[in-house]
């Protein structure tokens, strides 16, 4: 591995910052994480994945950000990555959870190649990778739970991937500042069901979760009648 990428350094980095947070993670599954984080610097010197380049920070910025979200995908059991770029959250949560089926899917071919030999080389059989736009996307079992981190605009978001969401199942859209104005402009039959602020170790950011889920039809019945009256 290139210069800069002290493997034991930032092992310890990880596992302390994991320590922090509301997870339990073995010692296998912070080898692989760091493994997944060897990969993504490599190819990110030729192929520019991510801005963000020391290793350190990507420690902080990828691995604990995502996993800073991860407790809220533990009952989940097909998710949906959407604009997954480098493979976040989707690798970190694929490997946080290998009995959950995760799907990646970006539009860049050479992010799709990067997760799909991230994919081969950590041996992650839970993993699936689509190359192109979400709302051409067609599966033949819709997902329990849809992600995105800093994707889009949460309107876009639910628009283009709404078709994808099973019944009963829920966005959970990974943001930074709570997005208020994004909120008030959701689609019709979209509601917020929750807002988590959430803490990254390392770092001192805003960090929020926004769940969203469709209105059940006969609550807009009721609301189509009082408009009536």
């Amino acid at each position: 591995m290139k210069s800069g990428f002290d493997r034991a350094a930032l092992t310890s980095m990880l596992r302390e910052g994991v320590s922090a947070l509301p997870l339990t993670l073995i010692d296998a599954q912070i080898e692989q994480m760091i493994s997944y984080l060897a990969l993504l610097a490599k190819w990110n010197s030729v192929y520019n994945l991510t801005s963000v380049r020391d290793p350190n920070e990507m420690v902080r910025q990828h691995l604990l950000d995502s996993l800073s979200a991860a407790h809220a995908f533990k009952d989940a059991k097909n998710v949906l990555d959407v604009g997954s770029g480098g493979g976040l959250p989707g690798m970190i949560l694929a490997i946080t959870y290998p009995a959950i089926r995760i799907a990646m899917i970006d539009t860049v071919n050479k992010k799709t190649a990067f997760l799909a030999q991230a994919k081969t080389e950590l041996g992650l059989a839970n993993v699936t990778v689509y190359t192109g736009r979400v709302e051409a996307l067609q599966v033949e079992q819709k997902f329990d739970v849809i992600t995105s981190r800093a994707f889009s605009e949460l309107c876009n978001f639910v628009n283009w991937s709404g078709h994808l969401l099973a019944d009963g199942g829920q966005f959970i859209a990974m943001k930074g500042i709570a997005p208020n104005e994004e909120i008030e402009r959701l689609p019709a039959g979209w509601e917020v069901t929750g807002i988590e602020s959430l803490s990254v170790p390392g770092l001192e950011v805003a960090r929020h979760l926004i769940m969203i889920k469709k209105v059940h039809s006969s609550v807009f019945e009721s609301e189509a009648k009082l408009t009536l009256k």
